[in-house]
Parts: C-alpha cells; sequence; structure tokens
C-alpha cells in the first residue's frame, strides 16, 4: 500500500471512479485506510482522503468544464455555505475515537445505498421544470449541445450544502456521496449536472479543508506525504478518464453504481468492526 507504484494505480482506479459518479472518492479511500493502516488515526486517515478528493475534485472539474456541464451558479452559493461545516469538521475528528469512526461511516454508507436503490428515478438525465414558488430555474446547454432544463431551491440546497460542508472532512468522504444523490432526488437537478456540478463544490471544499489540516500539521509527516503525493497523481490522470466515461454511460447506471459502492464498503466496514 505505501509502494509508489501501487498508490498511483490506487489513486487512478479512485479518480476514475469519483469522478465518474460525482463523488471525489474518499468513500473508497477511507475505509482502505483504515483496513490497510489500522494504526492511523482518524484525523490522519481524513487529512489523506481530502487531499485525494481535492486532487481528483479539481482535475475532475476542469475536464467538466470544458463539457459545459457545471452549474457555476448553485456551485458557487453551495460551495460558499461548505466553508463553516468543513472548518469545523475537520476539528471535530480529533475528538472521535477509531471504533466509533468505523461503524458511524460504515451506517451512513449503508443508509445512502438503500436510499438510492429504493428512491425512484424522479430526475431524468435532461431535467425538468416545475412551477412550484420560490424555485430558481436554469438552463444549461453542455458542448455536445444537449439543453437542460430545471428549476431547485436554493434554500433547500444550501441547508444541504451546510450539512455535506460538515460531514465531509469529519469522515473524509469529500462529500460528493450526499451531495450527488440529494442534488438529483430531492433538488431536482438532472444527473448529469449534479455530478459535474457537486465535484466543482469539492473542488473548493476539499480546498478549504487542505489548509485547516496543514494548519494543524496533519501532513508535516514524510510518510503522510508520500502517500498523499502519488494518490493525488493516479487521482488526477482518473478523473479525466471519468469525465471522459460520464458521456457514454446511462444515468441509471452511475447513481446504481455509486449505490453499489456505498453499500459493498459500508458492510465491509461494520462487519470488520463487530469482528474486531
Amino acid at each position: 500500500m505505501d509502494n509508489a507504484i501501487v498508490l498511483l494505480i490506487i489513486g487512478l482506479l479512485i479518480g476514475t471512479i469519483g469522478t465518474l459518479i460525482g463523488a471525489g472518492g474518499g468513500f473508497i479511500l477511507v475505509p482502505l485506510l483504515i483496513f490497510t493502516h489500522p494504526n492511523l488515526t482518524p484525523e490522519i486517515i481524513t487529512a489523506i482522503s481530502i487531499a485525494l478528493v481535492a486532487a481528483n475534485a479539481i482535475s475532475g472539474s476542469i475536464a467538466y468544464a470544458r463539457a459545459k456541464r457545471i452549474d457555476y451558479k448553485a456551485g458557487i452559493i453551495f460551495a460558499l455555505f461548505t466553508v463553516p461545516g468543513s472548518v469545523l469538521g475537520v476539528y471535530v475528528t480529533k475528538y472521535i475515537p477509531p471504533h466509533t469512526f468505523s461503524i458511524i461511516f460504515g451506517i451512513l454508507l449503508i443508509a445512502l445505498s438503500l436510499f438510492l436503490f429504493l428512491k425512484k428515478n424522479a430526475a431524468a438525465s435532461i431535467g425538468g421544470e416545475s412551477d412550484a414558488p420560490g424555485l430558481t430555474h436554469q438552463i444549461l446547454i453542455d458542448r455536445e449541445r444537449t439543453v437542460f432544463k430545471y428549476a431547485y431551491s436554493r434554500y433547500a440546497g444550501i441547508l444541504v450544502s451546510i450539512l455535506v460542508g460538515f460531514l465531509s472532512p469529519l469522515l473524509g468522504i469529500g462529500g460528493g456521496i450526499i451531495h450527488v444523490p440529494a442534488m438529483v432526488h430531492w433538488l431536482g437537478f438532472p444527473v448529469y449536472i449534479a455530478t459535474a456540478t457537486s465535484h466543482f463544490i469539492l473542488a473548493i471544499m476539499s480546498s478549504v479543508s487542505i489548509i485547516v489540516h496543514a494548519i494543524q500539521g496533519n501532513y508535516s509527516d514524510p510518510a503522510v506525504l508520500h502517500m498523499i503525493v502519488w494518490l493525488a497523481i493516479g487521482a488526477m490522470i482518473g478523473a479525466q478518464a471519468g469525465a471522459f466515461l460520464s458521456h457514454k454511460i446511462k444515468t441509471t447506471v452511475i447513481i446504481k453504481s455509486l449505490a453499489v459502492c456505498l453499500g459493498l464498503v459500508g458492510i465491509r466496514l461494520l462487519l470488520d468492526f463487530f469482528n474486531n
């Protein structure tokens, strides 16, 4: 796991999957680090993971920007409201016992997985406008000239973003596994726009978390920096591949793939917790 080539490959795979589903990839790296490096504290694990998320999200956002699928208006507003929670989340991680961290993370992943499987596909790939009052209406045309029309509640999005901002650095997951389902099923964003915009939000939010971790000295260990550098290089390459594949895969496949990943990782974490 500490070998440069192994770290590069892991970062590549995580970057590809994370960008494809708009989740950053932290939900894969965190349990992997828990299994392979049980000596690491939750604070250091989340510091490593959020660095990978930042590299993945920044690279993926560049690719999605070229595809013209980022809703910058919603993304900037939502990102700003993740910042206070992200700062608080970094400070809270130092007070969470490792076993408690594992079980909370596992339960959260399984709950999200069940939600995605049981929820009907209310939002189509193109989206649809609502006549309900108080909604922000948006029209986006991507590079392939696909027109996306949708409407969402800005205030509901802000509330979700505050929650995501807190949970993201707290668990080291980036927040996309919460933001994407929320944007699709609760706010009415088309899946393609939700994954791209979520990545843009992650790029801003994770960068803030990195600054706070750096101030706390969580990147002072050379071994930790070694892991981050090679994981980040792989993630940046994988992010470009994930953004490219997102144009080729149906939205239902993206959502179901996200649900499967969440469920499997969550179950494995809980089994590991009870076996110990």
